[in-house]
């Protein structure tokens, strides 16, 4: 099923302003504890998980994103 405009505008805004920070929280949790296992990680592997984790979150909603900054395709033009 797929959403609408709408419905696409809502969720973007929910994950952006609820989901968002979770995954932050989340993130930075698992960053702490990997730093805390390995004595010293080393930059670049560091720089990875940041760099995956950064990316990682938006993958699931590419759909509920794509199309959201542009007009309401089924929005009447009324000029």
């Amino acid at each position: 099923m797929a959403l609408s405009y709408k419905a696409r505008r809502r969720w973007s805004l929910v994950i952006l302003l609820i989901g968002l920070p979770v995954y932050v929280v989340v993130a930075v949790t698992l960053t702490d504890w990997l730093r805390a296992s390995f004595e010293k990680l080393p930059f670049l592997v560091e720089l990875l998980v940041f760099v995956g984790l950064g990316v990682l979150w938006v993958l699931p909603f590419k759909f509920v994103f794509k199309g959201v900054g542009q007009a309401d395709p089924e929005a009447t033009d009324q000029d």
